[in-house]
């Protein structure tokens, strides 16, 4: 697919619409963990329908947003982390983080993704994406891994993965409560 060379280029990238990916900004952490609490809420009440009260309240303590606001943070300031932000008219709409050389030599991961609710189905997810896969290949990395569950909520971030010619790795992890 050709794009225009300002779609790609490393650093800040212009894109469609009044979107730039970017790179993230420590003034970005706060409206960064608030779209992904949003974001994720869909994909955590698919959890939850999926494992049941007793075993989601025990991965989940004391809350999934506490948890998860902790994680986004510790993964956002990480030294061990590359993140981009997708910003539209000044403010973060979705954001991106890369861990490089994780689980394997030149395997660069997409940790995290998330878009705010207001702004999917946009595209930005993919720009979001395109801009890691370009930052993993120019710190060369030579494969890339993203993760994500098989639950209904986790779907429409399948989608974009196949979309990008991600393969599946099938398998299954299952959960049992001790008495």
């Amino acid at each position: 697919m050709a794009r225009d060379a300002a779609e790609i280029r490393l650093g800040s990238a212009p894109v469609a619409g009044g979107l730039e990916i970017r790179p993230f900004e420590a003034s970005d952490l706060d409206a960064v963990v608030e779209l992904s609490l949003r974001a994720w809420e869909p994909v955590f009440d698919s959890m939850h329908d999926v494992l049941g009260d007793a075993i989601f309240d025990r991965l989940h303590q004391p809350n999934w947003r506490a948890l998860q606001a902790d994680a986004v943070r510790e993964s956002c300031t990480s030294e061990d982390r590359d993140v981009f932000v997708a910003v539209v008219d000044g403010r973060p709409v979705g954001f991106a983080t890369i861990a490089l050389n994780a689980f394997h030599e030149r395997m660069g991961v997409v940790d995290m993704i998330a878009v705010d609710p207001a702004y999917q189905r946009r595209g930005i997810a993919r720009r979001l994406m395109d801009r890691s896969l370009e930052h993993m290949r120019a710190q060369g990395m030579d494969i890339s891994a993203v993760g994500t569950g098989g639950d209904p909520g986790h779907g429409p971030a399948r989608a974009v993965y196949e979309a990008l010619g991600f393969t599946a790795l099938p398998g299954v992890r299952y959960l049992k409560l001790l008495d």
